[in-house]
C-alpha cells in the first residue's frame, strides 16, 4: 500500500515505515504530524484518486529529525571580465518516518455528494439571476449614453450651422 502525499509544498510517494527528508516542519523532533492533502491511494490494486484531494483520507508520520541537507555551491561568472562569486547553502530539512496510512470512510461521501449538488445548484441559480440583471443595467445603460451623445451632437452641428450662416450674412453685407 502506497499513498502520494502533499508534504510541505510538494508531492511524495510514501509508504509505511518509510523514512524519508522533506522540507523543514514547524513541529518539534519526536511529535506526531497528521497530513490530509493525500491526493491518490493504491491499496493492493484498489486505486483511490483524490480530486484534487481525497476527503477523509490522512497519512500519520513522526518527526525523527531537523537538520541541514548537504551544501548546494552557486558560482556565477562573466567570461572576459574578471566576475567570480561563488557561494553556497544548506537548506534545512526534517526527516520524518511515516507510521500508517489511513483511507477515506465509505459512508460519509453519500450524504457529502447529496449536500454539494444541492448547495451547487442553488449557487448556480443565484449567479444566473444576478447575471441576468447586470446584463439589463449594463444594456440600460449604453442606450442612455448613446442617446446622449446623439442629441449633443445634434446640438452642436445645428449650432455650428447657425453660425456658419450667420457669418455668411455678415461677410455678405461688407
Amino acid at each position: 500500500m502506497y499513498a502520494i502525499v502533499e508534504i510541505a509544498g510538494q508531492q511524495f510517494k510514501v509508504k509505511k515505515e518509510q523514512q524519508l527528508f522533506v522540507n523543514r516542519l514547524e513541529q518539534n523532533e519526536g511529535s506526531k504530524i497528521e497530513f490530509n492533502n493525500v491526493l491518490f491511494i493504491d491499496n493492493n490494486g484498489k486505486i483511490i484518486i483524490g480530486n484534487p484531494k481525497i476527503s477523509g483520507a490522512k497519512v500519520t508520520a513522526k518527526i525523527i529529525t531537523h537538520s541541514k541537507a548537504d551544501k548546494v555551491v552557486v558560482f556565477k561568472k562573466k567570461r572576459r571580465k574578471g566576475y567570480r562569486v561563488k557561494n553556497g547553502h544548506r537548506q534545512s530539512v526534517s526527516k520524518i518516518e511515516i507510521e500508517n496510512i489511513f483511507e477515506k470512510s465509505e459512508d460519509s461521501p453519500k450524504t457529502a455528494k447529496k449536500t454539494t449538488t444541492a448547495k451547487k445548484t442553488t449557487a448556480a441559480k443565484k449567479t444566473t439571476a444576478a447575471k441576468k440583471t447586470t446584463a439589463a443595467k449594463k444594456t440600460t445603460a449604453a442606450k442612455k449614453t448613446t442617446a446622449a451623445k446623439k442629441t449633443t451632437a445634434a446640438k452642436k452641428t445645428t449650432a455650428a450651422k447657425k453660425t456658419t450662416a450667420a457669418k455668411k450674412t455678415t461677410a455678405a453685407k461688407k
